[in-house]
C-alpha cells in the first residue's frame, strides 16, 4: 500500500499523473475541515496489514457485525 495525497478540483480528486496506474482501485479517507490525517508508523503498519486482511477476505461483515452486538431477544 502507499499513501498518497491529492486535491480535489471541481469534484475530482487529482494526483499526480505518476501516481497510479489506470484501472487502480483505491480507498479515499477524508479527515474533518481543517484536520490533516497523520499515522505513525505503527499505525501506517496496522492499516496496511487491515487492508491486506480484507483483500484476503479476512473480515466480518458490517451487517453482521451489527447483528451481533445486539442483545438477544428475550421471551
Amino acid at each position: 500500500m502507499k499513501i498518497i495525497t491529492g486535491t480535489v478540483v471541481a469534484g475530482k480528486v487529482e494526483l499526480p499523473p505518476e501516481a497510479l496506474a489506470d484501472g487502480e482501485r483505491v480507498a479515499v479517507l477524508v479527515p474533518e475541515a481543517g484536520e490533516p490525517v497523520r499515522l505513525s508508523s505503527a499505525e501506517e503498519r496496522e492499516l496496511t496489514e487491515a487492508m491486506a486482511a480484507i483483500r484476503r477476505g479476512e473480515y466480518v461483515d458490517g451487517s453482521d457485525l451489527l447483528a451481533e452486538l445486539r442483545p438477544p431477544l428475550r421471551a
